[in-house]
């Protein structure tokens, strides 16, 4: 019989290495497959799925078990990819302008980007609550109501989200056949 989540929390929360790498294992997958959704490159989704796992340990103190560990886990990978987000954006505009290094810098990026799927293109355009949205009702293959209760909105902003996602590809879309 497994262990439940809620158990292998408990005993880890105790000081149980093992049940933490049980949880760690059981879960890194799904730590993995949202950072790669909110963050669209695997080599930064691994990063940020390895520093979620490397602060677990003195994250899971915080765990009171008021939610599903995989929604509290959910929460945890979403917040960590935004901040990782905005430290890019801070970056970027912080290296604007630094001549021909930077412009080479920017163009290697560029020819790196348009190797992945154009999916993954596309969601790096929208919002990061839009792409949260996205990463746990298609990726996470949740139904509105679950996906609301994770991100703590209501079901008709999950839906208005995902029409905003819908939107925003058909556009992209048209816009690269004119093209």
């Amino acid at each position: 019989m497994e262990v439940s989540d809620e158990t292998l929390v408990a005993d880890a929360q105790a000081g149980q290495a093992r049940a933490f790498g049980t949880l760690v294992s059981r879960h890194y997958d799904r730590i993995y497959r949202l950072s790669y959704r909110m963050l669209g490159q695997r080599a930064e989704a691994e990063d940020l799925a390895q520093d979620v796992c490397a602060t677990l340990a003195s994250r899971l103190r915080s765990f009171r078990g008021e939610a599903k560990f995989t929604t509290w886990l959910h929460r945890l990978v979403i917040n960590a990819a935004k901040d990782r987000l905005r430290r890019r954006t801070t970056y970027a505009r912080a290296t604007e302008g630094w001549g021909d290094w930077e412009v080479n810098r920017k163009a290697e990026i560029a020819e790196a980007q348009e190797e992945q799927r154009w999916l993954a293109e596309a969601l790096q355009g929208l919002s990061p609550d839009l792409r949260a949205t996205v990463a746990l009702v298609l990726g996470e293959d949740m139904n509105h109501r679950e996906a609301a209760a994770e991100l703590g909105i209501s079901e008709g902003t999950v839906s208005w989200r995902m029409s905003e996602v819908r939107r925003a590809l058909t556009t992209l879309r048209e816009e690269e056949k004119r093209a």
